[in-house]
């Protein structure tokens, strides 16, 4: 059984599908969800299907205290799930294994900065046909680590960010899970 942690910073959609999916699985599951916020809806989430939760500052997760409560879970993977801080080469060092979900077709649209909204206003200020999600590995900079998955969705028919937003939900919840679970059985 391989051990899934989940890092994310806001509502949680994408863990919550993610916890799901792997909750009667025989060779993967979440073990914990990491917050840089105490307010995170994601932390309700990891309550609600009875996952511990680590909730930290962005000091405690450059200086020792995040990788110190990683060791305790022992993770196989690192997921990140809508998680907005840098992620520190202190952590990549013992635990490369870490993913990203990225809302755009990378190389377009990333770095820092270019999360959420931001991305898919930027996407719809620039006249974009289409857009979609891009799932990579993370190394020390922000959304330039190798590509795992991208998948592309037509936009054509959106007048705003919301609905290119509701569009790429859709292809995250879709496939980040399954994704997560192919990089389980062939990385391990």
């Amino acid at each position: 059984m391989k051990n899934i942690v989940l890092f994310a910073s806001g509502n949680g959609s994408n863990a919550e599908e993610i916890i799901k999916f792997f909750k009667n699985s025989e060779f993967g599951k979440v073990v914990a969800v990491f917050s840089n916020k105490a307010d995170a809806k994601v932390l309700d989430r990891a309550k609600n299907h009875n996952i511990p939760s680590v909730v930290f500052n962005k000091t405690q997760l450059n200086e020792g205290f995040v990788l110190e409560q990683l060791h305790q879970f022992q993770p196989d993977l690192i997921v990140l799930a809508g998680f907005l801080l840098k992620f520190p080469e202190s952590i990549l060092k013992e635990y490369p294994k870490v993913i990203n979900i990225h809302p755009a077709l990378l190389p377009k649209y990333g770095g820092k900065g270019m999360y959420g909204m931001n991305v898919h206003q930027a996407v719809l200020d620039n006249k974009e046909k289409e857009t979609g999600i891009t799932i990579h590995y993370v190394n020390e900079h922000y959304d330039e680590g190798e590509f795992i998955f991208q998948k592309a969705v037509n936009i054509e028919d959106c007048k705003t960010a919301e609905e290119i937003a509701q569009k790429v939900h859709e292809l995250e919840h879709q496939y980040f899970p399954t994704v997560i679970s192919e990089i389980l059985n062939s990385k391990f």
